[in-house]
């Protein structure tokens, strides 16, 4: 598995309200959320490899 580092994020309320709601629709938590919607849009810019290693989750929240 990915190492994983933690750090302080710096956010407006209403984009933590927004990412908040957004989370509890897709039943996870904010920092899962947060972790896929980077993900995503790392992705879509080519900026990370579309498919993963069949060994991880795909919610697992690991970032490559």
């Amino acid at each position: 598995m990915a190492t994983r580092k933690s750090f302080a994020l710096r956010i407006d309320e209403k984009t933590l309200s927004a990412m908040q709601r957004w989370a509890k629709d897709d039943l996870r938590s904010l920092n899962a959320q947060i972790e896929f919607v980077l993900r995503e849009a790392l992705r879509k810019s080519g900026r990370l490899p579309a498919h993963r290693d069949n060994s991880e989750d795909a919610d697992s929240g690991s970032i490559d």
